[in-house]
């Protein structure tokens, strides 16, 4: 990634002093008083897992009725089904829920749509199905906010439908509880939960307030991965389930975990967000991209370390699976541009040969490339599906919004979608998505990187200093790792590693050395030289070899100094 500026918070010196003071160490003080924080309590509280920290779930719009309704299927032993998403926030927020029901000992169904064949969202062919099952009622997790018609559908069938969901509301709203932080008349003071993170308030208030603790012992691993894997805020309400759950993984709260830990040769006891979010959650989302989701939703729900075992090595033979398909439509994606540049317009391409499992990957790698919204269509017969992903500050969803009667549905965030297109409509979205991109677009938009502070003195740089910044995580959206600075330093030495893709250097600065890493990049694009002077950018971590640790940076940007 290139940046084109730095921009460096700094920090208040006596807020410093007075988080020292309150036994803060020193580097975690200056990184917390760059952003803001000046009150001790402050950072105590952040790495709190105390359930009362947690807002009453029925501050959610809908919630009474939401879970009156449920507590009656409960009682009298109806046939639920919990409807889901096939990513992982879906996927573990359909565990959670069927669960805590068949905890109850009434009879739950898992219905996640194919994700080939029927794409996102609620579809009345999976209500029928439902309904031919003898369910009586539907719980929705991840999905369902856009089912207006669906709801009624299922009215029709006989069904009921409570919907929990936690994407962007429309102006109306499906006719049934509709549990959703977003709505806009939703008084819920966080905002920002994931789709399982809603589903365990529901469970929450189904049981009542008193019992949250012990639900988040059984129920917060499950929330903690979902709300990691959809990249929510590691702040308020999700930063409390991110801590419990993790913890919980490591004292191995159900063998699915510890075998998919195993299956990848990962210490559960080093498990961190960057775990999550780079090794378990592309594993279990492997199984939605690849229409395997069973797979996942077994390994989550099982008691048996056998059965496991194997879902474990399944889902890595399906990642492996979905790695080399995503390899393939990126060269054919990057193939095309190269012949037909896409100047300033969002790339809007489309084929019949595409995995849809794939696109989102794709896209996103797509609008990384060319520094634009990309939107991956993937055509089966008249209709294509598209995995929609934006760059920058791009609202995605407005725009689809505004163009929203060429679709056959859509849904999603500002930063990543989907849709439902007819083929023959996707040349005038193409040049719709290009007309209004420029016209909120003024200018392009530039990559800055947030860094908290320039280093001036050497003595915050120590090992001791360094490990204490263990005490911020978890580290996330809204709490992310700290990035640092140092200005004018000199180039000791330089070295090429992986044959070099990537480049070590030492530095000196204040008559100190330190040593640098910079992944995915070389010595010649970088154009810098022993002896010469650098600014770098850096997140500081701990470097163990041979028994001995020493303070190292990774490099998250460097400007040769001419």
């Amino acid at each position: 990634m290139k940046y084109g500026s730095w921009k460096i918070s700094g920090y208040n010196r006596s807020a410093a002093v007075g988080l020292v003071r309150g036994g803060v160490n020193p580097l975690a003080a200056v990184v917390l008083a760059s952003r803001g924080i000046d009150d001790p309590e402050v950072f105590r509280a952040m790495g709190s897992e105390d359930v009362s920290g947690l807002h009453d779930p029925f501050l959610l719009k809908d919630m009474g009725s939401a879970a009156e309704r449920v507590r009656t299927a409960l009682s009298k032993g109806e046939h639920m089904a919990v409807y889901g998403d096939y990513d992982v926030d879906g996927i573990t927020g359909a565990c959670l829920l069927a669960g805590y029901f068949r905890s109850k000992g009434v009879r739950c169904d898992i219905y996640i749509p194919d994700r080939l064949e029927e794409g996102y969202g609620v579809k009345k062919e999976g209500i029928r199905t439902l309904a031919g099952n003898g369910v009586s009622l539907i719980v929705t997790v991840d999905c369902g906010i856009t089912a207006i018609e669906e709801t009624e559908y299922a009215r029709s069938l006989g069904l009921d439908m409570v919907i929990t969901d936690h994407h962007e509301c429309g102006d109306e709203l499906p006719r049934t509880s509709v549990v959703n932080p977003r709505r806009r008349d939703c008084p819920y003071p966080d905002k920002n939960l994931a789709g399982v993170g809603v589903a365990f308030k529901l469970i929450c208030a189904v049981e009542g307030a008193d019992r949250t603790e012990e639900l988040l012992t059984r129920y917060g691993d499950l929330v903690a991965v979902g709300t990691v894997a959809d990249v929510m805020p590691v702040t308020g309400e999700n930063r409390i389930f991110i801590r419990q759950g993790i913890g919980l993984i490591k004292n191995g709260s159900r063998p699915g975990f510890d075998k998919l830990c195993q299956a990848v040769g990962m210490d559960k006891e080093q498990l961190t967000v960057t775990g999550i979010s780079f090794i378990i959650a592309p594993r279990l989302n492997a199984a939605g991209r690849m229409s395997k989701t069973s797979c996942s939703t077994s390994l989550l729900l099982t008691r048996n370390p056998e059965i496991a075992e194997r879902r474990a090595n399944e889902l890595c033979a399906l990642y492996r699976r979905r790695k080399e398909l995503e390899e393939e439509m990126f060269r054919v994606a990057m193939a095309t541009l190269e012949k037909n540049p896409p100047c300033d317009d969002p790339v809007v391409l489309y084929s019949s040969k595409w995995h849809q499992g794939v696109a989102g990957i794709v896209a996103s790698k797509v609008a990384e490339r060319y520094r634009l919204p990309a939107i991956m269509i993937c055509l089966k017969g008249g209709l294509g599906r598209g995995s929609c992903r934006s760059f920058g500050n791009f609202n995605l969803y407005d725009a689809l919004e505004s163009l929203s009667p060429m679709f056959e549905g859509f849904g999603g965030h500002e930063m990543a979608a989907g849709l439902t297109i007819k083929r023959g409509n996707i040349d005038g979205f193409k040049s719709g998505l290009a007309e209004y991109y420029h016209r909120v677009v003024t200018e392009p938009f530039e990559y800055v990187l947030d860094v908290d502070f320039e280093v001036i003195k050497p003595k915050l740089l120590t090992v001791e200093n360094v490990m204490a910044l263990d005490e911020l995580e978890p580290y996330g959206v809204g709490n992310p790792r700290p990035t640092l600075c140092i200005k004018n330093a000199v180039i000791q030495n330089l070295t090429a590693l992986a044959g070099g893709r990537h480049t070590k250097l030492t530095i000196r600065k204040w008559d100190e050395f330190y040593e640098c890493v910079f992944f995915s990049h070389s010595i010649g694009e970088l154009g810098i030289r022993e002896g010469g002077t650098v600014d770098v950018a850096f997140i500081p971590q701990i470097n163990e070899f041979r028994g001995k640790r020493s303070v190292q940076l990774l490099l998250e940007d460097l400007k040769a100094i001419e």
